[in-house]
């Protein structure tokens, strides 16, 4: 498959995105008019560094406004037109976007619309350019991809053909399936953008909130699959109008965009081995298809082939001064297993639940990328999962641009595949076993690779926090490195604002990963790239949260212990008892407790919060039935209490 990507889709000058397109690997790219009429460069300096970067020039966009206007108009529209052809000639470029009308449309008539095309086209084809008529979603007169189509093949001119951009077919709910009829020498360019599903005027939806394939709800997977089969060749192309991309780093963006289409590849190619598989049995008598996915002219790669993770290996605290989290977590009830033989970490485990407590200094520290170099508390550093291969996954991770971050290691031990998330995490892939065990932990102490009785625990969920500009390519990230599953994301209050919340979760929900994007004012702004040691998110907290059988007992050990908890209002309780009619008994244990609970169709749900150290603070949860949440209707009360303690007087 062909890529290409739009210079609207980046930040920065029109030279800055064509290396940046080129260091993420894009085949080509489309001029967009505003990034040449204020570029310093010539056509023809345009022209020659895209030759020098090993980028094609694919589209000039977009031209507007052309159809459906009065004689008058046209003509005008014609000297714009053919000075636009002129100028692409200069670029070395064959194929322009025009625009279904908007504004100046005052004739509905698509007999004058095909006339008028027609002599575009021949206007164009005297200078040996090609027009892709597309239809806008918002277009006066014309809004309907197969209207633009039947213009088209109505004007039967061979250098007038179609675009087709995913937003304007699915963000009007367009059946896709009629693209497999069109005449393939007609679809001129393909464009694709994913978004979100919201409720607001299409144009405004189109400006601000595009994302890139994978970060939203589109089925573009399908939509690839009848373009595929419709016998399309050329290019793919992201065209993407997102005011967070305009913003954030150019090279990092480029990066996410060419993550996206190579995820976007695969699903495609996958959603065409379904459609071509043989009918089944409870199908349709008498009808047939080919065995296997048949050969079409676009190629579609495919990535190595990954299950989604097993559960949760490990989790990693980083930190100079380690003493507030050794405290913590003995609190809690776990037991310390030791400093590796030869790296300056500590093991601390309760069940098959393994927290190691990193205390290198931020110079000194063996692996990189640094995820917290600019913290000075605790942080969450890495994330270890239990995968079937990991050499496969990472492999995977690694052709889907994920910058690969090595363990030294030294003879007898665990080799681990390692790379970097969006926000820096580091995700460490181990290998997976049946019974929960980990043979890395012999490297702390001979037999620890066994847990130790007494506590069924393990780690519920990880829960991290997401810069603002980078939360949609975490979302992505996940998906496509590690397969997990992104659901609904929900909005929580806070006293700083609304906290977005995207949980990611494998079926059997072994992982569950929280990613939450934090109000600005609760983070520092840096934008920063794996590698850059800014630390750039980590002015918001962040949890692990592990599982236990009985939350009451494993609450009423670490108040012993002298657990710091989190401290829940009196006015919660009251309303908890409001809303479920709770036995006295056992509202009075929650409060006495500082517990939290919730109750849904499912099951129950307790859980605590122990107070924070530097950014990092536990939660210890217990899941009674089928619960499957995460007590979002206590979220407001844990953010308002977390704002009091660390903001309120001391």
């Amino acid at each position: 498959m062909r890529t290409g990507i739009a210079t609207v889709c980046l930040s920065g000058t029109l030279k800055e995105k064509m290396h940046a397109c080129a260091i993420a690997g894009f085949d080509g790219i489309e001029i967009f008019e505003q990034d040449l009429v204020t570029s310093p460069l010539s056509p023809e300096d345009v022209r020659k560094m895209a030759a020098d970067l090993g980028l094609t020039l694919d589209l000039y966009q977009p031209f507007r406004d052309f159809d459906s206007v009065p004689e008058e108009l046209l003509a005008a529209n014609l000297r714009r037109a053919e000075a636009k052809f002129r100028l692409m000639s200069r670029l070395g470029m064959d194929t322009i976007l025009v625009c279904s009308n908007v504004a100046t449309a005052v004739i509905d008539d698509d007999d004058l619309r095909a006339a008028q095309l027609f002599r575009l086209a021949e206007l164009a084809g005297n200078h040996g350019v090609k027009v892709a008529y597309e239809a806008l979603a918002w277009g006066k007169y014309v809004n309907d991809y197969e209207h633009a189509h039947a213009i088209v093949e109505t004007v039967d001119h061979p250098n007038l053909g179609t675009c087709l951009d995913s937003f304007h077919i699915l963000s009007r709910d367009w059946d896709t399936a009629p693209i497999e009829q069109f005449n393939p020498a007609k679809i001129f360019f393909v464009q694709v953008a994913d978004a979100p599903k919201l409720s607001m005027d299409v144009l405004s939806w189109s400006r601000h909130y595009r994302v890139f394939p994978g970060e939203g709800q589109f089925e573009l997977s399908k939509f690839m699959g009848h373009v595929v089969r419709a016998g399309y060749a050329g290019p793919v192309s992201l065209e993407v109008f997102n005011d967070v991309f305009r913003q954030s780093d150019v090279e990092r963006t480029a990066v996410d965009a060419m993550r996206s289409l190579i995820w976007l590849e695969e699903q495609s190619a996958k959603w065409l081995d379904a459609a071509d598989a043989p009918l089944t049995g409870s199908e349709e008598a008498g009808a047939s298809r080919p065995a296997g996915r048949r050969r079409y002219p676009m190629e579609l790669a495919t990535l190595p082939q990954v299950a989604e993770p097993a559960g949760f290996n490990f989790a990693e605290v980083k930190a100079a001064d380690t003493a507030g989290l050794e405290k913590v977590l003995g609190q809690l009830g776990f037991e310390f297993n030791g400093r590796h033989r030869t790296k300056d970490v500590q093991l601390w485990t309760m069940g098959h639940a393994r927290v190691i407590i990193n205390e290198q200094s931020s110079a000194a520290r063996e692996s990189a990328p640094d995820p917290a170099a600019q913290v000075t508390g605790p942080a969450i550093a890495a994330v270890g999962f239990d995968v079937d291969s990991p050499v496969i996954a990472a492999a995977r991770a690694r052709q889907l641009k994920a910058p690969a971050v090595p363990r030294k290691s030294q003879a007898n031990e665990e080799i681990f595949q390692g790379f970097a998330a969006p926000d820096s995490t580091e995700i460490f892939l181990c290998q997976g076993s049946p019974d929960g065990t980990a043979a890395w932990t012999h490297e702390f102490g001979e037999g620890l690779e066994v847990p130790s009785g007494g506590t069924g625990a393990v780690i519920d969920h990880v829960n991290l926090a997401q810069p603002w500009q980078h939360f949609d390519e975490a979302v992505l990230f996940y998906t496509s490195a590690l397969a997990l599953e992104p659901q609904p994301y929900a909005e929580v209050p806070s006293p700083t604002g609304l906290v977005r919340s995207q949980v990611m979760l494998t079926a059997d929900r072994a992982v569950r990963l929280v990613l939450n994007l934090a109000p600005v004012i609760q983070q520092d702004g840096a934008d920063a790239g794996p590698g850059s040691g800014t630390g750039h998110r980590r002015t918001y907290q962040e949890h692990i949260a592990f599982a236990v059988d009985d939350l009451v007992a494993t609450a009423r050990a670490a108040r012993d212990r002298g657990l710091d908890f989190l401290r829940i209002p009196a006015n919660y309780y009251e309303d908890l008892d409001a809303r479920f009619g709770l036995d006295p008994t056992f509202l009075a244990t929650l409060q006495e407790l500082n517990l939290l609970y919730d109750r849904d169709a499912d099951g129950e749900f307790l859980h605590f919060y122990t107070a924070t150290v530097g950014t990092v603070f536990f939660e210890m949860v217990e899941r009674r039935g089928g619960y499957d949440g995460y007590g979002a209707p206590n979220a407001p009360v844990r953010h308002a209490v977390q704002y009091d303690h660390l903001h309120g007087p001391k």
